[in-house]
């Protein structure tokens, strides 16, 4: 392990892949691979002041939208993804890639380059609390001035020099 691989382990910073190209906020301002789902807020299209917290489980299919305060999307029929799922899938596929996407998810690409329709989806209501709440926190650091010195609140990490055990 060199010196730079070493000074990276005791960053206190994660490395971010860069997106594959950039994203329109408006409609899906949060999407991640997290937690065995692909998971994010969608804004609401009839209503400016509703959001709601879609998902896709990775092992099984699982789809998921509710609120933010847990009511179930009226779209999200079954097994048949609602508006919502669908522009998480874009979103994510402009984030991280397709290939990204389908490997994270286990299915292969169609030659339609159509996701949704690799999937064998199931409903399986996820909570959206645990969701809504990292998307509000990643919220809170824009309002941080740009610098590189370390946020208190992510210092309560252990050290990885000078500790003993």
């Amino acid at each position: 392990m060199d010196s730079d691989e070493r000074e990276r382990e005791r960053a206190s910073v994660v490395r971010m892949l860069p997106a594959v190209a950039p994203r329109k906020l408006a409609k899906v301002p949060f999407v991640e691979l997290a937690d065995g789902r692909l998971q994010g807020v969608v804004s609401s299209g009839s209503d400016i002041a509703r959001v709601y917290v879609s998902s896709i489980s990775a092992r099984d299919h699982g789809l998921g939208c509710s609120t933010n305060n847990n009511r179930p999307c009226g779209g999200l029929r079954g097994a048949y993804p609602c508006k919502h799922i669908s522009a998480l899938v874009s979103e994510a596929i402009v984030q991280y890639g397709i290939d990204q996407v389908a490997r994270y998810l286990r299915v292969e690409v169609p030659e339609d380059g159509h996701l949704i329709g690799a999937l064998n989806p199931v409903h399986e209501p996820a909570p959206a609390a645990v969701v809504f709440s990292r998307f509000l926190r990643h919220l809170a650091y824009l309002e941080f001035p740009g610098s590189t010195a370390p946020i208190p609140e992510l210092q309560w990490f252990p050290a990885t020099t000078g500790v003993t055990r």
